[in-house]
């Protein structure tokens, strides 16, 4: 792996430069693989009679699922929309999902994705905030009535509501027409890598939601990196839990698998014993996820009776992910390799990732080097760079970072400084290899009797008790020190355990002002629909927790 360094290697700032595939890169551009609707025709070409997309009984070849999208962008054309115009997408992993998405893009708009588990008032604010001319939905989900929600909600903008996967849908592709589809050739061929691909907005877990703005060129360049990375092609069979409104789902997930022939295999929910049954019987490969994915296959009584042997590679990524979850992952799982990463949605989803051939403690205990290209440095709270090993703010600049938040200069103009470095907010550390460590987020932190605490690195301590599954620390209001830990833990199957008894193990095994005062033994820990642990929501919701 080589690795070129700013003249000053004694800063902490790193521009990624590994060697890749190069004529791989020279055939990509010269065949105008720089937008998205560029990546399917090239697929198409490329791939053309190999299975693209695995959903149920239904099956489409590369070639089948551009016919489908070419329609579906007439249809939208037809229906009214202009180039620049967004389109929202509210529904689970399906092919109807992607389709959709290619359409809009193929029309010129750009794709708006809803969280599926979005109520009402929550999905109204990002259809106006967006400003989207229609809105693509799942009839119901879970029980879900998408349409209902909506109904109490002022929607000045939104023109039409289509279902997929319904009579509606397939009365909506008959709207194409011979003109409108020489009409989408002709948007095609004025397509930049600079145009708009998507406005994803920001969990809003801290005010409300941001619309993070990503052009195709950057979606194309970021995965097509990843992928490389990974070493992801069309011997790949990828089974996609992650949700495709989230950039693991939608960008790691199928825009990948588009760039490089791997076979798409949507998975609407989530479930540990359908997964474990599926990696047989569909011969899956790929399988990325956060941490608790892996963890609730493992602690599943399905796994000892199944075959995993198909597994070949699983990303992962949090700021705490124990080794011995990577150890179990290879010996239990049989992943051969197992990468972790870091990013955030204003990075087009990615920073860093491992590498393969990484052993068990770099992958678990870093998030690997930036991506090639992408500068990355820590700093100190006055933004002055400090050297390795330091724990600062992470800044990253480069063909990642988001062109700006929609309809929002301020917030852009906080987000981003005039030289073009993103600040992440994110708390973490380089080291001599150029690795990347997250200790923590600013806004997580807490102070406890003067000390500042971070809940990332607390849950890696608590992580290696043999009876912890699972962890997540917040900090609580305490009269005396202002702020104390408080732990909620998931015990493993079977295993019971004594809160004095665990509290007396983190005394034994932690600094005494990161022991957790008080520790609520759980079922499950609350996570958004991307596996990440909602820690406000412990917030709010258990005895002892201070209100956010």
């Amino acid at each position: 792996m080589l690795f070129t360094r700013n003249d000053d290697s004694s800063t902490n700032s790193y521009v990624g430069r590994e060697f890749f595939d190069r004529g791989q890169r020279r055939i990509m551009q010269s065949e105008g693989l720089n937008t998205l609707p560029g990546a399917l025709a090239r697929a198409a070409a490329t791939y053309g009679g190999l299975i693209g997309i695995e959903d149920g009984s239904q099956r489409l070849c590369f070639v089948e699922l551009k016919s489908l999208v070419d329609q579906t962008a007439a249809a939208f054309v037809a229906s009214g929309i202009r180039v620049g115009d967004r389109i929202a997408i509210w529904g689970p992993n399906a092919a109807s999902w992607i389709i959709a998405a290619l359409g809009a893009q193929s029309a010129g708009a750009a794709i708006v994705p809803l969280n599926t588990r979005f109520k009402g008032r929550e999905a109204g604010y990002i259809l106006r905030r967006s400003g989207a001319r229609m809105l693509c939905y799942s009839g119901r989900f879970l029980g879900i009535d998408f349409a209902g929600l909506l109904k109490d909600e002022s929607l000045p903008e939104l023109h039409e509501l289509i279902e997929l996967d319904s009579s509606a849908w397939a009365n909506f592709l008959m709207r194409a027409t011979p003109q409108t589809e020489v009409e989408v050739t002709t948007r095609l061929a004025k397509q930049r890598p600079e145009d708009l691909a998507d406005v994803m907005f920001t969990s809003g877990t801290t005010g409300a939601p941001k619309g993070v703005m990503a052009s195709h060129g950057q979606n194309v360049r970021v995965f097509s990196e990843w992928s490389s990375i990974i070493g992801l092609g069309p011997q790949d069979r990828y089974l996609i839990v992650n949700p495709f409104f989230h950039a693991f789902g939608y960008k790691a997930g199928w825009l990948s698998c588009l760039l490089t022939g791997a076979t798409i295999l949507p998975m609407a929910v989530f479930d540990a014993a359908e997964v474990i049954r599926r990696i047989a019987a569909d011969r899956i490969s790929v399988l990325p996820g956060p941490p608790t994915l892996f963890q609730s296959m493992l602690a599943h009584p399905s796994l000892d009776r199944a075959s995993t042997s198909s597994l070949r590679l699983a990303v992962t990524g949090a700021a705490n992910v124990p080794v011995s979850l990577i150890e179990r992952m290879r010996d239990k799982l049989g992943f051969k390799t197992i990468v972790t990463g870091y990013g955030l949605t204003e990075s087009t989803g990615t920073v860093s990732m491992c590498r393969p051939g990484d052993d068990p403690q770099t992958i678990a205990q870093s998030c690997g080097a930036p991506l090639p290209g992408v500068e990355v440095k820590v700093v100190d709270d006055a933004g002055r760079e400090l050297p390795r090993g330091s724990e600062g703010e992470l800044w990253v600049r480069g063909y990642n970072v988001m062109q700006g938040y929609l309809d929002d200069a301020e917030a852009t103009a906080a987000a981003i400084d005039s030289e073009g470095w993103l600040h992440t907010g994110d708390i973490g550390t380089m080291d001599t290899h150029d690795y990347l460590r997250i200790t923590d987020r600013k806004k997580d932190m807490f102070i406890t009797g003067g000390f500042n605490c971070y809940p990332a690195e607390i849950e890696s301590l608590i992580s290696a008790h043999p009876a912890v599954a699972q962890v997540a620390v917040v900090g609580i209001a305490d009269e005396r020190l202002g702020e104390v830990a408080a732990a909620y833990v998931v015990l493993r199957p079977t295993v019971k355990l004594e809160p004095s008894d665990f509290i007396a193990w983190c005394r034994d095994n932690m600094t005494n002002y990161k022991v957790p005062r008080r520790v609520h033994f759980v079922d499950q820990l609350p996570t958004t629909a991307s596996g990440k642990v909602q820690r406000y929501a412990l917030r709010y919701t258990h005895d002892g927790a201070r209100k956010a």
